[in-house]
C-alpha cells in the first residue's frame, strides 16, 4: 500500500468556502464555539462541535451530539453547501500568517504505515479524547479533522508543491487573520509523481492530531474485522492528513504557570533556583533566545534563568528538550510537581498569547510564578519520534492552525 493516496474530497461548493471554514474543533470552549456560529448557519462547527445546536448543559460526549453532527452534515449536503469531488484528487494547501508561509499537501495517509510506525508519533493520547474521535468518525462515516503531518523537506516534492500553487487558488479564505488557499491536483501524471515522491520518504511525522490518527486506526481495525472481503484498498485504510515540509513549520513556545511556590517563601525559592541556574534580573519581559534559557516572572519582576550546562544531557532526545530541563531542574524538585499531566497546580499558556498572557495570570493572583520557554524545534520533535520516545505534555504549539471544513475524507 502506498504511503499516501488521492481521494474524492468532500468540500464546500464553489463560493461557499468562506461560509463553511472554521477553526479546528479543539482550540475553543463550548461557549466560544456557540459564539462563533452566531449568524453562521453553514459554519463547519455545526459538524465538528454539534453541541452548539443542543442545550448548553449537553454532555459533549453524549450520543445526541454525534447524531446532531450527522444531521447537520446531511443538511449541508442536501442544501448543496457541501459537495463531493467526482474523482480522487490531491489538494495543495497553503497557510499564510503575517509573513509566515507554509505549503503542503492534503492526502489520505496509510493507516498501515501509521500502525507500523512509518508515520511516527511523539505523544500519548487520552482515551476519552480518542473515543470521542472514533464516535465522530463512525457517526459521519467521514474524517473531518485533518491530521497535521510533516516530512523531512525534500527538494523534488517542495518544488512540485510550489509549482502547483503558482496560479490563483480555487479557495482563498481568511479566518482569524490566517489566509487559507487550496488548489485541487487533477492531472493523473502529477498525482502519480506525488504518490511516488512521498512513497520514497522514510517516514512522516505527526505534528498535531494524535487523537485523530489513533481514532482512524481504531476505526480501520474494526471495519477490517467486520469485512470478510477486505482488500486493503478501502477508504477506511487511510486517514485525512495535511503534510508539510518540516522546515516550513513554525512551533511557538508553550509556557508554564504555577499556582504556588510549594510552601517556600519567595526568597528561599530564589535561593533554590540559583543552585542550578544563573539568575539575572531583567527590566524587560524575557523571551528566551536559546536552548536552556528561560524567563521567569515572579512578584512583578522578570528574571532570565540560564541552566548550568552540567545539567543538560547531550544525547537524550527527550531529557534535553527545554520543557524537560525546566521540569527536571525546577518544577519537580523545587515546586513539587512530579506529574504535569495531572497536577492542577500547573497550567500551560500557548505562545500565541504572548508573554503578556503569563503576566496576566500572575498579576491577577491566580498563579504565583510563570516561565517562558525557548520553542521546541522540528528537528527535536523528529529526533524524539525517531527514537520511539514520547515528548512531555504541552511541548509544542503549532501556528498557524489548519481550518476544518475545507476538505473531508468520506469512508466509502
Amino acid at each position: 500500500m502506498p504511503l499516501i493516496k488521492p481521494f474524492a474530497g468532500l468540500r464546500p461548493a464553489p463560493g461557499r468556502a468562506a461560509d463553511v471554514a472554521a477553526p479546528p474543533y479543539d482550540v475553543m470552549s463550548a461557549e466560544e464555539a456557540r459564539a462563533m456560529v452566531t449568524g453562521r448557519p453553514w459554519s463547519f462547527l455545526h459538524i465538528s462541535r454539534p453541541e452548539v445546536d443542543l442545550p448548553a448543559d449537553t454532555d459533549p460526549y453524549a450520543p445526541p451530539v454525534y447524531a446532531k453532527a450527522r444531521e447537520n452534515l446531511d443538511r449541508m449536503l442536501s442544501e448543496g453547501v457541501l459537495a463531493r469531488d467526482p474523482e480522487p484528487h490531491y489538494y495543495v494547501y497553503r497557510l499564510t500568517m503575517d509573513t509566515h508561509v507554509q505549503t503542503g499537501l492534503v492526502a489520505a495517509a496509510s493507516v498501515d504505515a501509521y500502525d507500523a510506525d512509518r508515520i511516527k508519533k511523539h505523544e500519548f493520547t487520552r482515551p476519552v479524547k480518542e473515543d470521542d474521535r472514533v464516535r465522530q468518525i463512525e457517526a459521519l462515516n467521514a474524517q473531518t479533522g485533518p491530521v497535521f503531518l510533516a516530512y523531512r523537506s525534500q527538494a523534488g516534492i517542495d518544488t512540485l508543491l510550489a509549482r502547483l500553487s503558482a496560479d490563483t487558488a480555487e479557495v482563498d479564505v481568511t479566518l482569524d487573520g490566517v489566509r487559507h488557499e487550496l488548489w485541487a491536483v487533477t492531472d493523473a501524471s502529477v498525482i502519480a509523481d506525488l504518490t511516488a515522491g512521498f512513497d520514497a520518504l522514510d517516514a512522516l511525522y505527526v505534528a498535531d492530531g494524535h487523537h485523530r490518527s489513533a481514532a482512524a486506526s481504531r476505526v480501520a481495525a474494526t471495519r477490517r474485522a467486520g469485512n470478510p472481503a477486505h482488500t486493503g484498498d478501502e477508504s477506511y485504510n487511510y486517514f485525512l492528513a495535511v503534510i508539510f515540509p518540516h522546515d516550513q513549520l513554525r512551533i511557538m513556545d508553550y509556557n508554564r504557570v504555577v499556582r504556588d511556590l510549594n510552601g517556600l517563601a519567595p526568597e528561599r525559592f530564589m535561593e533554590r533556583v540559583a543552585e542550578r541556574f544563573q539568575v539575572e534580573r531583567s527590566e524587560q519581559p524575557v523571551r528566551p533566545a536559546r536552548h536552556a534559557e528561560f524567563g521567569m516572572y515572579l512578584g512583578g519582576t522578570w528574571y532570565r534563568l540560564t541552566l548550568d550546562p552540567r545539567h543538560v544531557p547531550e544525547h537524550d532526545p527527550v531529557r534535553r528538550l527545554d520543557v524537560s530541563l525546566l521540569q527536571e531542574n525546577l518544577i519537580e524538585p523545587i515546586l513539587g510537581i512530579a506529574d504535569p499531566r495531572r497536577d492542577e497546580r500547573i497550567g500551560f499558556v500557548g505562545g500565541i498569547r504572548g508573554l503578556e498572557g503569563l503576566v496576566r495570570h500572575v498579576d491577577a493572583g491566580d498563579m504565583q510564578v510563570a516561565f517562558s520557554l525557548f520553542p521546541t524545534g522540528m528537528e527535536d520533535l523528529m529526533a524524539v519520534a525517531d527514537a520511539g520516545e514520547v515528548m512531555p505534555p504541552k511541548s509544542t504549539w503549532f501556528e498557524p492552525k489548519l481550518a476544518d471544513g475545507l476538505v473531508s475524507h468520506v469512508l466509502d
